[in-house]
């Protein structure tokens, strides 16, 4: 996730060879700016500006600005960078995701509404108003990842519009408003039998649109957009998109307007590209800005996971026996919380399942450490007893509810009872990338269905099987989690573990399972950033020496030494080196006569987060995600960012190594920088071919040296589960309450033809089936489908509801999976912004500033259907009143003011029995919190009147305005324009609003009603 200024092939003869082939094989069009880094290879324009830099750019850039406006003061860019958390770089990578797949999926990457191409204007900006909507809806009911998901979709057809349009060769050089903000000025755009373009012969076109289409002045400027391709048909003298790789070019006008890139061959006003990149840049953070400012700077940092530590989620079996297990977790908690209590950074967030048979939840959710407490207290271990239990189901819960990277531990004795829901749960595990750990008080070879007689017994009808935990191993095996077996008096030592998973920027340096009844050596490497290093080993050791780098080894069973401190519990090994730790690689040899699993963690900041990706030769060229499991046995690319590291701190990263599920090398895969530089705005971005992907469960080590030439080395701890078919979600339409929606997904065989099963979930029961559905797919054949939803009236706008599908080859092991997240949106959003508009200005300002003010009186009222939200004063000096009805007379005003000094927010509720409730009003200034418009006034669909005072000294001010559908209205009052009100939204300048006569009739119309 970098700029990318270019990836180093140099030497590479196999990667020169693969990038030579498919720029010989692309053929279609390539449309809006290019996907990310890899596409600037491909159409060898090294500086060109990506959709992903623009993004990545804008989203830090904001955030940096958001954190030193929290702080008060400037802070060191490079600093905060590092700081910002591997979770921070997760969520950013999914907004870029989703910006690129508007490029690869097939529902959007040939629809010019999602690009701005073909004259769909309007069109385009209607889906710009539903994105905008869908991630504010997100946001405000915490679902974080769907609003991501939106927002990467916004962010796309807006940096398009720049590209493909004429807005720069009209000689702009502000954004264009009118694309997120209706009211603001629109620009006409050209009719279908009007000619836009003239005759290009040559790779480069200049001056080839129509002088109209050029012009500067604002009352005869005409809008354009490129067409490209066959769809839809090109009409005689219209502009194309342009470039190689665009066939509409060879008709008239030929030639082409877009800016995508540097190149000439793919970008015909490529020499226009910079501009175009800058105003998107501009029109991204602009987006960003009021999205800070519509859901608050506190939430904003939360929806980008800055500097949130890992997430602490309990899965609690409450049943009778379980006394002892919520007794450990409530101490366990307790210690984590009072440890986090003077952190730096943000609490991050508590969950808390619940569950017996046959009731699960419900879910307690908070970033209240408080909250959380008091909810882990309330549990009592009551009832049930029979085995099994709805484990699953909890941890589907779990799973849907908490934020990708979280550390899930599960306390039960009792095996799932809901097994049909491991492959939704195996699925969303995998796509978080959360890890899940057992922690069971029972003894999997115990089989008579009850307990030891000093605890209540959980009975069964049937005699229990030895493997009945197994989906239990599956599941914390392929995540990189644990699975303990311990006993009711261990169980409060054994939970150490959760506390020591749980701490922030920790990082594993290994984790591999071993079955031979025999001595197993595996070794990690310790470098100079890393410490607090703690090894967890599970199951039962009858050996384990531990040597050091300078080869000084202790038997950590049977004595006590200098290298590392060992505490065994009933199920666990707890080893913790003593320090100084010594950097480089120590080795681990253990016996045992059954299965182990080691698992190394440490303190440090550096770490990675990885993706599989294929190039993709269709209408846009670049690299595109492989979702799921990548296809075994052909190549892909391996790309990873590495998280962590300062700017001013040299590392570099050679290689990764694909490691086998007992830590045995099975590839070496030599990286590529994918930027020249280092920026504050990005992190180093690692390119690798895998040729070809393993038959085999795999996990990732990355390899590199810090400036000293010391060896790094880190690793994933989730396993990839390589395999022969593919699942791809084609559609992810919005959920409209009362309505039955339709998702198409594709299944892709790349086996011989065989028969599969398909098995959607969702965590609602919105689906109509469920499956499995068997059907059978030809060698190399593909097979296409629907499930269809039915979204109740009554869903709740901005509610996610995820959707699993998993594949499943019933004469192998070979499975997949993909998730998407579908939002409930209102069929019919209210886009419309509120309004402020100028009844009176008085300024008299004079050339000594302090001795007089200057005054605005204006009405606020939304637009829309859904009423005015909140007020606030976000720029200025002076200080804001709000009144129930028409402004007061200027003496009352004069005595609401008297004490422009004033810093707290007041809210005066005394009545008056006067028709005009005069005395109903609430003054803000810059600093206080939003006014909650429907708690200080029940008639939030009727206006305000609003005045605004200050000082001649402070001559400028701001006020957002906020309807209750998340629309936005940023009312710009100065003092430097008589009677007049310069109204914008969002960061540039306006229209001048209409006289202020109307608006004081308005009043007097209004006010005997109240």
């Amino acid at each position: 996730m970098s700029q990318g200024r270019g990836i180093c092939v140099g030497g590479t003869k196999l990667v020169r060879w693969f990038i030579l082939s498919h720029l010989l094989l692309l053929a279609l069009p390539c449309m809006g700016f290019l996907p990310n880094f890899w596409s600037r290879v491909l159409t060898l324009s090294w500086d060109s500006h990506t959709h992903q830099y623009i993004t990545e750019r804008a989203i830090v850039s904001v955030t940096l600005e958001t954190l030193r406006g929290a702080r008060k003061h400037q802070g060191n860019h490079a600093d905060e960078e590092t700081k910002l958390g591997r979770g921070f770089w997760r969520a950013v990578g999914e907004v870029v995701k989703s910006n690129a797949a508007m490029d690869f999926l097939s529902s959007t990457m040939s629809d010019p509404v999602y690009h701005f191409d073909s004259e769909q204007v309007d069109s385009s900006i209607v889906m710009l108003q539903l994105f905008w909507t869908q991630t504010v809806l997100s946001v405000r009911t915490k679902e974080y990842q769907s609003a991501r998901r939106s927002l990467g979709q916004l962010f796309h057809s807006l940096q398009d519009f720049y590209s493909h349009s004429n807005w720069v060769e009209m000689g702009q050089r502000s954004i264009y408003l009118h694309l997120l903000h209706p009211d603001e000025p629109a620009v006409p755009v050209a009719k279908e039998d009007t000619a836009t373009c003239m005759e290009c012969f040559s790779n480069t076109c200049r001056n080839n649109l129509l002088p109209r289409l050029t012009n500067t002045q604002e009352d005869s400027q005409l809008l354009t957009t490129g067409y490209f391709s066959t769809f839809p048909p090109k009409p005689q003298g219209k502009c194309s998109h342009g470039g190689i790789l665009d066939s509409s070019r060879h008709l008239g006008a030929k030639g082409g307007i877009n800016k995508d890139s540097t190149s000439p061959f793919f970008s015909p006003h490529h020499y226009l590209h910079v501009k175009a990149a800058a105003l998107a840049t501009e029109a991204t953070l602009d987006v960003l800005r009021d999205l800070r400012d519509t859901v608050g700077h506190k939430t904003f940092l939360r929806l980008f996971s800055v500097k949130q530590v890992p997430a602490l989620v309990f899965v609690m079996d409450t049943t009778g026996s379980m006394f002892e297990e919520i007794t450990a977790a409530r101490f366990r908690a307790h210690s984590i919380i009072q440890s986090r209590a003077n952190s730096p950074e943000q609490p991050g967030t508590f969950l808390l399942v619940p569950f017996h048979d046959p009731e699960v939840g419900p879910v307690y959710e908070t970033e209240d450490p408080n909250q959380f407490m008091h909810h882990i207290d309330s549990l009592m271990a009551l009832g049930g007893g029979d085995e099994p239990e709805m484990c699953l189901s909890a941890i589907q819960l779990a799973l849907t509810h908490s934020p990708p990277l979280s550390e899930i531990f599960v306390f039960t004795d009792a095996s799932p009872k809901d097994a049909h829901l491991f492959d939704a749960v195996k699925a969303l595990t995998l796509e978080k990338q959360s890890k899940v750990t057992f922690l069971l008080t029972e003894d999997p070879n115990y089989t008579t269905g009850s307990r030891g007689s000093w605890r209540k017994k959980r009975r069964s009808k049937e005699p229990l099987s030895p493997d009945r935990f197994s989906l239990y191993k599956s599941l914390s095996s392929l995540s990189g989690g644990l699975t303990i077996f311990t006993t009711n008096s261990d169980i409060h030592r054994v939970s150490s573990i959760v506390e020591d998973n749980t701490a922030a920027d920790k990082v594993t340096l290994l984790h591999v399972e071993s079955d031979h009844d025999m001595m197993s050596t595996h070794s990690f490497r310790v470098d100079n950033s890393i410490k607090n290093v703690t090894l967890h080993v599970t199951g039962t050791m009858m050996e384990c020496v531990l040597t050091s780098p300078s080869d000084q080894s202790q038997s950590l069973l049977n004595e006590q030494g200098p290298l590392a401190e060992l505490e065994h519990f009933q199920g666990l090994y707890r080893i913790s080196l003593l320090p100084p730790i010594q950097s480089g690689q120590w080795k681990l040899q253990a016996t045992s006569d059954g299965h182990l699993t080691f698992n190394v963690i440490g303190d440090s900041s550096v770490d990675f987060l990885y993706y599989f990706a294929t190039v993709t030769n269709e209408t846009h060229p670049g690299l595109a995600r492989v979702e799921g499991s990548p296809v075994a046995g052909v190549p892909a690319f391996l790309v990873l960012a590495v998280t962590g590291l300062a700017s001013d701190e040299e590392a570099s990263f050679s290689h990764a190594t694909l490691l086998g599920a007992e830590g045995e090398n099975l590839q070496h895969v030599k990286l590529n920088s994918s930027s020249s530089a280092s920026s504050a705005y990005s992190v180093e971005e690692l390119v690798g071919l895998v040729d070809p992907v393993p038959r085999v469960p795999f996990c990732v080590r990355l390899t590199g040296q810090d400036s000293k030439g010391d060896k790094l080395e880190r690793v994933s701890t989730e396993m990839v589960h390589p395999t022969h078919v593919q699942i791809q979600v084609l559609s992810v339409p919005r959920l409209v309450p009362g309505h039955s929606t339709v998702v198409d997904f594709n299944i892709l065989n790349h086996g011989p033809e065989r028969l599969f099963s398909l098995t959607a979930d969702d965590n609602c029961g919105y689906l109509h089936t469920r499956g499995p559905h068997r059907f059978p797919v030809a060698e190399k054949g593909s097979f296409r489908g629907q499930v269809q939803l039915h979204t109740p009236a009554k869903a709740q706008a901005g509610a996610t509801v995820t959707l699993t599908l998993t594949v499943r080859a019933l004469d192998s092991p070979d499975s997949n999976y993909a998730v998407a997240y579908l939002t409930v949106v209102p069929l019919d959003s209210d886009t419309s912004p509120p309004s402020c508009s100028a009844a009176r200005v008085q300024s008299n300002c004079p050339s000594i500033c302090n001795e007089s003010s200057w005054a605005v009186s204006l009405v606020v009222s939304d637009n829309g259907r859904s009423g005015l939200a909140a007020l606030q004063l976000q720029k200025g000096e002076g200080i804001l009143t709000l009144f129930h009805s028409p402004t007061p007379t200027e003496d009352t005003l004069g005595e609401a003011q008297s004490d422009p000094g004033q810093k707290q927010l007041h809210r005066d509720k005394t009545t008056s029995t006067g028709p005009h409730h005069h005395h109903h009003k609430a003054t803000l200034e810059r600093g206080d919190p939003p006014l909650n418009v429907s708690e200080w006034f029940l008639g939030s669909s009727q206006p305000l009147w609003a005045r605004y005072t200050s000082s001649c000294c402070s001559a400028q001010a701001e006020m957002l305005v906020w309807d209750t559908a998340g629309n936005m209205k940023r009312c710009h009052l100065t003092s430097g324009q008589q009677k007049q009100l310069r109204d914008t939204e969002s960061g540039g300048t306006g229209r001048i609003m209409p006289s202020g006569v109307f608006f004081l009739l308005l009043g007097l119309l209004w006010s005997p009603l109240l």
